[in-house]
């Protein structure tokens, strides 16, 4: 069952469109709250990476577009969902020094953050998931899930006035470099970018890529917790959900994440021996997250 605040009803808000999903509360997305200059900051870039992707109709070559592609799985799936996510959120499996930092700076070149923000934010995720203090719930709205608390840094602020979930990470010179200088770098790439390819691939790969990638990775946020199905009990409104798992390299399967949530196969860095400790649900964890399970023990 859903519970609603204080004094609200449910049809003051409703149901997100074609789901069960509740609006239980809201959040002044752009107008009656104040912007800070983060917010701001913030703003402006990713509108300015979505005005430079729609050049692409008009700059279209097969080689920068294959190019783009190919910093698309360097940046989006060994970056952010290898890095960020699977190694450095969730600790999934261990990689040598020297590797787990290129991949994360992969991550940093997708524009979505450097490492520290990134895995603090989706720890909080899941260590609130669906209550008042999740960063992205869609019980807040479904923009504010996809992409609306990116310019709320005040709705971070006022939840996590501490941000201690990722001392592992801060406790590393490399991580805290690339926090401090996190602009340089996506600046620096930009520019190399325009000097080496032109306005053709400043376009592609500072336009398409990213665009691209913040959607693909917005919607599994947004989405997965919205539309699908559930295959295991996590108490959560994560889904599974497979027009996602098709663009997100089998990130929509949220659901089978949110019940184990350190899992992961990366089969080919193992085989090579770079991929160590690669961790799997046990058999005993499956049966405790299966419905079944839950509909013995009533």
């Amino acid at each position: 069952m859903v519970s609603f605040p204080t004094g609200v009803k449910e049809p003051e808000y409703g149901k997100i469109l074609l789901s069960d999903v509740v609006v239980t509360r809201k959040r002044n997305l752009f107008w009656g709250r104040k912007w800070r200059t983060l917010d701001v900051k913030m703003a402006v870039g990713i509108l300015s990476i979505h005005i430079l992707a729609l050049f692409a109709p008009f700059t279209f070559t097969w080689h920068a577009f294959w190019t783009a592609f190919l910093m698309y799985v360097l940046c989006g799936i060994f970056g952010v969902t290898l890095s960020y996510h699977r190694n450095l959120a969730h600790h999934s499996f261990k990689l040598p020094k020297w590797l787990e930092y290129i991949f994360a700076y992969f991550g940093v070149l997708s524009f979505q953050r450097d490492p520290i923000f990134w895995v603090s934010i989706h720890r909080y995720h899941h260590q609130y998931v669906e209550s008042e203090k999740d960063p992205h719930s869609p019980t807040f709205g479904f923009w504010f899930s996809h992409m609306g608390w990116l310019f709320d840094s005040g709705y971070i602020i006022e939840k996590y006035q501490e941000r201690k979930n990722v001392e592992d990470l801060k406790s590393q010179v490399y991580y805290k470099f690339i926090q401090r200088t996190y602009v340089l770098h996506i600046s620096t790439y930009a520019a190399l970018v325009y000097a080496l390819g032109g306005f053709t691939y400043l376009v592609w790969l500072v336009g398409v890529v990213p665009t691209w990638g913040y959607h693909v990775t917005f919607l599994v946020n947004s989405a997965c917790h919205i539309w699908g199905n559930q295959t295991w009990d996590t108490g959560d409104l994560s889904k599974n959900n497979w027009w996602v798992a098709l663009v997100t390299f089998g990130e929509g399967w949220h659901n089978n994440h949110h019940a184990f949530e350190y899992s992961a196969r990366h089969g080919f860095l193992e085989a090579l021996g770079l991929a160590t400790n690669v961790k799997l649900p046990s058999e005993a964890h499956k049966l405790k997250k299966s419905f079944a399970s839950v509909k013995k023990f009533k």
